[in-house]
């Protein structure tokens, strides 16, 4: 379906959440900190409500399939960004990044993330344009990443270093310590760089995988390049915040990566159906479509989204308070000591 929003509310919303975007950069170059879990809960409240008013405006200012296709968008972007955080965390401990500078280590990963979703958004709603097949390679890439997600083994921290990354390292000369958030730096008169510059281009090349993932994901719920964009930065604003209150939560919620794993199977069937319903290709059923293969509809969509991340966390809540107890502690206090630290 065809969706089309007034040019005037697009603009709009473009410029507003380009502003906020900027402002929140600033934030964290005029006072790199790291946030209390007050003022972490208040950011990360504010940003979903913000999505939320912006999927109530779509439904005022169009219909309900415009805010469905926004939400599930939204929320299948949220997921995989939680999911990228885990990775993050990951980096963070790898390179040893002070907990002062790793805001700005965020924001710059939250901008790299945003460019390169533009650059794919712009790719993959031209490829469906021209290419009506494209659906059949985003639904098996998508299933492919589904039981790749599934049994992959969890990373470590010591295997953070990708092949870009290496080369990187055996060709520019590295200093052994960080100096505050600087790139470059001279040590004994002599100009090299940085560990941060590793980190940057670790999170970036983190980035891009995670790209390619998500963009056949949200184009399986809708088509429309603005509902695409926005649900992806709306996925990827509050994000740095919502990486310090989660705090040591990140690492407990052990059955994330199959809630994810599911969430992309069933986009990836959904994909593949759709192609199959709309099919033109000559060697399939004679270049018509496929009466059995059914459409799924945004809102069935919502609630098997909804439902897997649901099912996913409480189970790890659960198996996380089941092993903190059989520590001797209660899940809040391991938290609250993770905190601290």
């Amino acid at each position: 379906m065809d969706l089309a929003l007034p040019l005037w509310f697009e603009i709009g919303s473009l410029v507003i959440l380009t502003l906020v975007l900027v402002g929140d950069l600033l934030i964290v170059y005029k006072r790199p900190h790291v946030p209390s879990m007050r003022e972490a809960s208040l950011w990360v409240v504010f940003y979903i409500v913000l999505a939320l008013l912006f999927a109530l405006a779509m439904l005022l200012l169009a219909d309900a399939e415009h805010a469905g296709q926004f939400l599930a968008g939204w929320l299948t972007e949220y997921s995989l960004s939680i999911d990228n955080l885990f990775v993050f965390v990951i980096i963070m401990a790898r390179f040893s990044v002070p907990r002062k500078y790793q805001q700005e280590v965020l924001m710059v990963g939250i901008i790299i993330a945003l460019v390169l979703r533009l650059i794919f958004i712009l790719l993959g709603a031209s490829l469906i344009e021209n290419f009506s097949w494209i659906f059949y390679i985003f639904g098996a890439f998508l299933l492919y990443t589904a039981v790749h997600q599934a049994v992959a083994k969890e990373p470590d921290a010591n295997e953070a270093d990708n092949a870009f990354v290496k080369m990187i390292r055996r060709r520019l000369r590295i200093s052994p310590t960080f100096d505050g958030s600087k790139i470059r730096t001279t040590i004994k008169g002599r100009r090299v760089f940085t560990p941060m510059l590793i980190v940057f281009i670790a999170i970036g090349t983190t980035d891009l995988v995670f790209a390619l993932d998500s963009i056949p994901a949200i184009f399986g719920i809708t088509t429309s390049p603005f509902i695409v964009f926005t649900a992806n930065v709306f996925a990827l604003m509050g994000l740095r915040q919502l990486y310090f209150l989660l705090g040591g939560l990140l690492e407990r919620l052990v059955y994330l990566k199959y809630g994810i794993a599911f969430i992309l199977f069933f986009i990836g069937v959904k994909l593949v159906s759709h192609a199959l319903h709309t099919n033109e290709v000559p060697f399939i059923n004679g270049g018509h479509g496929v009466g059995w293969a059914p459409e799924i509809d945004t809102w069935t969509s919502l609630g098997v989204i909804v439902a897997s991340m649901a099912v996913a966390t409480v189970a790890s809540l659960i198996q996380a308070n089941r092993d903190a107890r059989a520590r001797g502690h209660s899940l809040g206090e391991e938290l609250s000591l993770t905190t601290k630290e």
